[in-house]
């Protein structure tokens, strides 16, 4: 844990192959991270513009199709990460570190569950999550994975009825296996910001909260439903605005029994001069106090957070398409 007292974890939300040999190393034995996450768009920028990966495709099959090339190359990268974590895993502090599924399946629950499953195996690591959108299709495979015994990291999350829908899902999976199952619900934090400031700033409301107050709300209910073995994961909490400190998403939302993935740059920045202090829980008279205000200049919250959602699907396919064309 990085804050013992608080049950909180720090994990590094990026996966490149000199990283993992180097720095990543270094940030775990000085117990700054205990835990990693991926995504399309991570593995994208690590495979285009790192000349680690070329070596090892030139020497795969001419006969792999694209997608088997990034997976060869994907898989390598996790199982490598997933050893060095393992001696925290074992120790019962994380240790984890996530793979996303085709983001092409987010609506074929089937699918996503084989994807899940083979993906799981292949690795052959008990530290590794298997990362899914929450979406219709998501809630299934979810629930179909963590029934037998697949630690998962449910992303994509902007609403409180996602993180509902995950929770209930991992409830009935670990039902089913009968033993506790790790998993994360990842919230996405920044990019709502992102998407209102604008219009706040025009109408004098204070900016940089949006982000946090739903997420601090989506959190506090996941808390409340106490499934054994999940935990609320604050996701894209990298700043884009230079008027904020590097760390202000991290310092924000900290939070018992929670997890933050952030960009190694932010890491650095919390690790060196954030606060230590619990954030969370905010009040909720104080949270829907500012959504009022949100909503009284007619900007509707809900209909962001939808498209908030189709954009992230959109992006993370974007970026695997990207991948493949390039392989």
């Amino acid at each position: 844990m990085y804050i013992e007292d608080l049950k909180f974890s720090l994990w590094a939300d990026f996966i490149e192959r000199d990283y993992l040999d180097n720095e990543f190393r270094e940030l775990i034995d000085a117990k700054i991270i205990n835990g990693a996450t991926s995504n399309p768009a991570i593995f994208k920028n690590a495979i285009l513009n790192s000349p680690a990966y070329l070596e090892q495709l030139k020497s795969l099959d001419d006969h792999l199709d694209a997608k088997q090339k990034y997976e060869a190359v994907a898989i390598f990268d996790i199982q490598k990460a997933a050893d060095v974590l393992r001696p925290l895993f074992d120790a019962g502090d994380d240790g984890y570190v996530s793979i996303e599924v085709d983001p092409y399946l987010c609506d074929d629950a089937e699918a996503t569950i084989a994807e899940g499953k083979r993906l799981f195996a292949t690795i052959d690591r008990p530290n590794v999550m298997i990362k899914v959108p929450a979406t219709e299709a998501g809630y299934k495979a979810m629930e179909a994975l963590t029934s037998e015994g697949i630690p998962v990291n449910a992303t994509l999350i902007f609403k409180k009825a996602q993180a509902i829908e995950c929770a209930q899902a991992f409830a009935k999976g670990c039902e089913k296996h009968g033993e506790k199952v790790d998993t994360v619900i990842s919230i996405f934090v920044s990019r709502v910001d992102r998407a209102i400031d604008k219009y706040l700033v025009e109408h004098d409301i204070e900016v940089a909260l949006g982000g946090i107050y739903n997420s601090a709300s989506i959190y506090s209910e996941i808390e409340s439903m106490k499934v054994e073995g999940c935990r609320a994961l604050f996701a894209s909490t990298g700043v884009k605005d230079d008027s904020l400190p590097a760390h202000y998403y991290v310092e924000k939302l900290l939070a018992y029994h929670s997890v933050n993935t952030a960009p190694i740059d932010t890491i650095k920045a919390y690790n060196e001069n954030g606060s230590k202090i619990k954030a969370l829980p905010i009040d909720p008279q104080t949270i829907q106090e500012y959504f009022d205000k949100i909503a009284a200049i007619g900007l509707d919250l809900e209909t962001v957070l939808d498209q908030q959602i189709e954009d992230g699907l959109v992006a993370f396919k974007d970026a695997f398409t990207d991948i493949l064309e390039a392989l």
